[in-house]
């Protein structure tokens, strides 16, 4: 099964490679990229190629997908997006993102999760079409949270000290979008 190549206007989503891991390495070894994940900053080329590995099996196991994110214009990798986790039965899944700070701030990775999020509610990727996503954000992430509210999620809750990673228990603020209210929005802003 082929891997799916998505698009938008300043974009190209397609599978990380081998080729990916100095990009990769930049990305995961900056401090202020990883501040809010679950893990620690990358100190060896080494980990960037069995992330890669890491993601593209998930993709291999339909367990989930990553995706590269390239500036159309260079093929430059920026960053990378995906679910990091679905489930075919129930029809749902779980998002996450990140991004070269350079390039923060201009749109670009809520580019990336509006096309993603209509691949799956649309059924353009392997699992068919999703109902829900869900994403997570460690409470004080804004930028996250307004990247979530923008492509039209909605803040469900905080589930208290659901996350365990740097020796630490974290919150998490839950944000989910359903299909249909997705498509909903999708028809309103037509219609502006």
């Amino acid at each position: 099964m082929a891997f799916p190549i998505l698009e938008t206007n300043r974009l190209r989503l397609d599978e990380l490679c081998k080729e990916d891991s100095d990009s990769v390495f930049e990305l995961f070894s900056d401090i202020s990229v990883i501040k809010y994940y679950d893990l620690e900053a990358f100190t060896e080329r080494s980990q960037a190629i069995s992330l890669i590995a890491f993601f593209n099996s998930r993709y291999k196991e339909k367990s989930g997908i990553r995706w590269a994110i390239r500036l159309k214009e260079t093929n430059k990798l920026i960053g990378t997006c995906g679910f990091n986790t679905w489930n075919l039965k129930m029809k749902n899944a779980v998002i996450g993102y990140d991004l070269m700070p350079q390039y923060w701030g201009v749109g670009l990775t809520t580019e990336a999760v509006h096309r993603i999020v209509k691949a799956a509610f649309l059924g353009e990727l392997f699992c068919g079409k999703l109902n829900r996503i869900q994403g997570d954000t460690v409470l004080g992430n804004s930028a996250s949270e307004s990247l979530l509210l923008k492509v039209g999620f909605r803040e469900e809750g905080i589930r208290r000290q659901s996350g365990y990673w740097k020796n630490q228990f974290h919150d998490l603020k839950c944000f989910g979008l359903i299909q249909s209210e997705y498509c909903e929005q999708k028809v309103i802003q037509k219609g502006r």
